[in-house]
């Protein structure tokens, strides 16, 4: 699907309220509506290496899982939000990967014309040690760019 509009969620509710303001105020311009999530890779520095060495696969594929389903039930909530506001042409996807990267080279490979974030409302310090995915996404996505404050 090329063209339209993506909104990029994650668990947040600033990105669930950044998809809500778009179904309700682009509902025209948004279709069809790319509805993206990104699935972190597992982060398994939390276990010990002395304890293990390296994790155990089975606990790798376990957490990979859950991280998958958890994904997948927050695209099936999403587009419930848009189906009651009477959305019909949208599309989810998920990528796995770091989320800033995995947005901008969907919303490019999907030449979207609108890219749209909730805003965490991190402070200045907070992003400048932590990053902000949507500062990111403003400064390297080849497209316009839209944060909502919630």
């Amino acid at each position: 699907m090329a063209g339209g509009v993506m909104v990029a969620i994650d668990e947040s509710e600033c990105s669930l309220y950044a998809l809500q303001w778009t179904v309700e105020n682009l509902r025209q311009a948004a279709s069809p509506l790319i509805i993206f999530t990104a699935q972190p890779i597992a982060d398994l520095s939390y276990i010990p290496a002395a304890t293990y060495g390296s994790a155990p696969p089975e606990l790798v594929r376990s957490l990979q899982e859950h991280r998958k389903k958890v994904s997948l039930a927050l695209l099936d909530h999403a587009k419930e939000i848009c189906t009651k506001n009477g959305l019909t042409d949208v599309e989810t996807m998920m990528e796995v990967g770091d989320a800033k990267e995995a947005i901008c080279e969907a919303a490019e490979k999907h030449q979207v014309k609108l890219l749209v974030l909730g805003s965490h409302g991190k402070g200045a310090l907070q992003r400048a040690f932590l990053g902000s995915v949507s500062n990111y996404c403003v400064h390297h996505a080849k497209c316009p760019v839209l944060i909502v404050k919630n």
